[in-house]
């Protein structure tokens, strides 16, 4: 099978700080990619840039903030972004499809297949597939971090090979390199360690919402789903097949050593908690490493007000938050069974199973250990 890859471009490898696409950004990226093609390999695209591609048409003189704003900013801006990639890539005779996509279509089995689906025609048909998110309709999703998670979850679908997240500097730093001489550049990096999330910081650019940290946070999501991970600057011709061959001008993280389904990868980093189920110290060793799924006789506590078929968190009776998992029954009905045996519980409560999370719809989330990483 041929090498896949998913390519993130960031708004600010797009567009200007004014806002407006730079149209030989685009036609340099096409080109780099188009050369990535002929070497055999598959391409999806995760594109930002709607939204600054619009929102000076529109009259506003700075990235609007209000979210109608946003909204209407990326109706027409989308349009924009697709007509500049489709006339980019015709120089090449390489096809583009517009897809648009939202959280919940990686959150629902059937919409996540039916999304794949459509993906893998597009590839056999020899068309570069640019997605975005749907963000004339989305809400939560506009506060996503600028595509970063997107490309994350699209990568862990199409099982790909590589996400290359392409940024406006050369990788994580030690300190920020404007400000501290001292900053070296990190190269490999292993565990993403909260050590490393406090060194990547915060903000993004005028014109785009992702900052360093958002697109660690995504290569998290990317190792969780057993796909490497390169973020870095493609600046000049030649630069991302250097990148692909692990001499980019970046930083490499390494797949993480289990694979999460991308179901699982919703429920554990992007699903929305409605409450939280305290549960004793033999329920974590089952949850954490048995394999086993959550069952009343080891609920201790119940936080919230949740329904069937909602997130809950998981807590130790230390506080220590375990994992995440979709509950099968209210809040209610387990704050009724919650220490009883599945026997009792069955006979205190209209239950058609006593499990309150299964362990197919559990995601365990570990403390984060210390790390070894690389530096140059």
């Amino acid at each position: 099978m041929n090498q896949r890859i998913v390519i993130k471009i960031g708004s600010s490898s797009l567009a200007s700080p004014e806002g407006g696409l730079i149209r030989e950004r685009v036609r340099f990226l096409a080109a780099e990619i188009a050369s990535v093609l002929r070497e055999g390999r598959q391409v999806l695209v995760v594109s930002s840039g709607a939204i600054a591609a619009g929102y000076r048409l529109l009259g506003y003189k700075t990235r609007p903030r209000l979210l109608h704003e946003k909204q209407a900013a990326a109706a027409v801006g989308q349009a924009l972004l697709m007509q500049a990639y489709e006339e980019a890539f015709s120089e090449y005779g390489l096809p583009v499809a517009q897809i648009l996509l939202t959280r919940p279509d990686f959150g629902d089995r059937t919409r996540a297949r039916n999304a794949l689906s459509t993906l893998e025609e597009l590839l056999r048909q020899g068309a570069v597939p640019v997605i975005n998110e749907n963000d004339t309709v989305a809400v939560d999703e506009i506060r996503f971090g600028d595509n970063d998670t997107l490309s994350a979850l699209t990568a862990a679908l199409v099982k790909a090979d590589g996400l290359y997240m392409l940024t406006d500097t050369d990788g994580l730093y030690t300190a920020d390199p404007r400000k501290d001489p001292n900053a070296r550049r990190i190269g490999r990096v292993g565990v993403i360690t909260d050590e490393l999330m406090r060194m990547a910081g915060g903000a993004g650019t005028t014109v785009g919402t992702g900052g360093m940290r958002s697109k660690m946070e995504a290569a998290r999501i990317a190792q969780a789903g057993g796909v490497p991970v390169f973020v870095g600057r493609v600046a000049e011709p030649g630069d991302l097949a250097a990148a692909l061959r692990g001499e980019g001008k970046g930083t490499y993280f390494a797949a993480g050593e289990h694979t999460l389904p991308v179901k699982k990868l919703w429920i554990g980093y992007l699903s929305e908690p409605r409450g939280r189920i305290i549960v004793d110290p033999g329920a974590e060793r089952a949850l954490v490493y048995g394999g086993k799924s959550l069952l009343p006789a080891g609920v201790v506590g119940v936080v919230g007000d949740f329904r069937p078929g909602d997130v809950a968190e998981v807590a130790a009776e230390d506080g220590r938050v375990i994992g995440r998992g979709i509950v099968r029954h209210s809040a209610r009905q387990v704050n009724r069974i919650r220490g009883l045996s599945s026997e009792e519980a069955f006979r205190a409560a209209d239950i058609p199973r006593p499990e309150i999370i299964h362990r197919d719809e559990w995601v365990a989330l570990p403390e984060q250990p210390k790390e070894v990483h690389s530096r140059e």
